[in-house]
């Protein structure tokens, strides 16, 4: 089993599920690594966005509470940087502010940008995994070193009661 290629099966098996939408940018158009993921999710499911990653983080909350689950897809961690005040302040804590009667159910994909074969710089492929768990009090973070781990956290992510941040390595999706 390869890394990618199960992600491609992870990505296929949350498609199929009638309440599931994938949200972000090249999405729909091919246009970075986990774009080449989503080839067997139906195109009906897909939304592309425009670059505004706080805005999505924001409506995949949102959609959540409106009985979706949404996969809201960022390519780099770095982007996602962008968008800490919807997960951290708003995803995160909503089950606390609501006095456990909102509880988003979020899949958040994140990227930490390939060195291989070209190294994409300090503002594509840095890793802020620690510091993101550090800040998360009801979102689950999980890291995908193994492709032996990514079928069982996506299965995990879409069937627990909450959020779950899902911290993909580019470099792996040709390594393993």
């Amino acid at each position: 089993m390869r890394y990618k290629d199960e992600l491609i099966r992870s990505m296929k098996w949350l498609g199929e599920k009638d309440n599931t939408l994938f949200l972000g940018q090249a999405t729909l158009f091919s246009g970075h690594a986990i774009s080449n993921t989503l080839v067997d999710v139906p195109k009906e499911k897909l939304i592309e966005l425009p670059v505004m990653e706080e805005v999505q983080m924001g409506m995949a909350t949102g959609l959540s509470l409106e009985g979706y689950v949404p996969i809201t897809i960022y390519p780099r961690f770095n982007f996602m940087m962008l968008s800490i005040n919807q997960l951290v302040n708003h995803m995160d804590k909503m089950k606390e502010m609501s006095k456990g009667l909102l509880i988003p159910k979020v899949i958040v994909r994140v990227a930490v940008g390939a060195k291989k074969p070209m190294d994409g710089g300090s503002q594509h492929t840095q890793d802020f995994t620690e510091s993101i768990k550090h800040m998360l009090t009801d979102t689950k973070l999980v890291e995908l070193t193994e492709p032996e781990q990514v079928f069982s956290t996506f299965e995990d992510a879409y069937n627990r009661n909450g959020s779950t941040v899902v911290v993909e390595w580019g470099d792996f999706y040709a390594e393993k």
